[in-house]
């Protein structure tokens, strides 16, 4: 012990600075050392509990994307379904239209050819009565004198539709 005496140390001077640092020690601990370490244990788990809700967040953003990808597609499906069917009913209505443009042609066409018959039929019956009158009025003048218009009349009609009968 004396080596250490010679060296300048004195053991109550030592014993009490190891007393003062293992207190000091204690107090560092008990107030700094802790409170430091909690306080950085909770800031980790703050930093952990925001990396947690960043994926979170991330997973749901892919999430979102990914429904609003497919709410595209289906309305774009739906979209191009609609333009099918207007389309398609389009089509269906002209071919209607087309249909009713071709029956009221036909019906027009029939009602003309009926309205020609029926005039042709008029022209030639009176072609045939001014046929008939100038026979009559002819008659007379060869034979200078007047005839029964009616018996004539009769006479020539019948005769007429005999030569219509044979040229059918």
């Amino acid at each position: 012990m004396e080596g250490l005496f010679k060296l300048g140390i004195n053991w109550a001077t030592l014993i009490a600075q190891l007393v003062n640092f293992t207190v000091l020690f204690v107090a560092l601990y008990l107030f700094a050392y802790k409170p430091i370490l909690k306080m950085l244990d909770s800031r980790s788990k703050k930093v952990e509990e925001s990396m947690k809700q960043t994926e979170a967040i991330k997973e749901q953003v892919a999430h979102a994307e990914e429904e609003s990808k497919k709410r595209i597609e289906a309305a774009s499906k739906e979209g191009q379904e609609i333009i099918t069917k207007a389309m398609r009913g389009g089509e269906e209505v002209r071919q209607q239209a087309q249909q009713d443009a071709q029956k009221d042609a036909e019906t027009l066409i029939t009602r003309a050819r009926t309205e020609i018959q029926r005039q042709r039929d008029e022209a030639i019956g009176d072609l045939r009565r001014e046929f008939a009158d100038l026979t009559i009025l002819a008659a007379e003048k060869v034979i200078q004198k007047s005839l029964d218009k009616e018996a004539h009349r009769q006479l020539i009609d019948k005769t007429l539709e005999e030569s219509a009968t044979f040229k059918k």
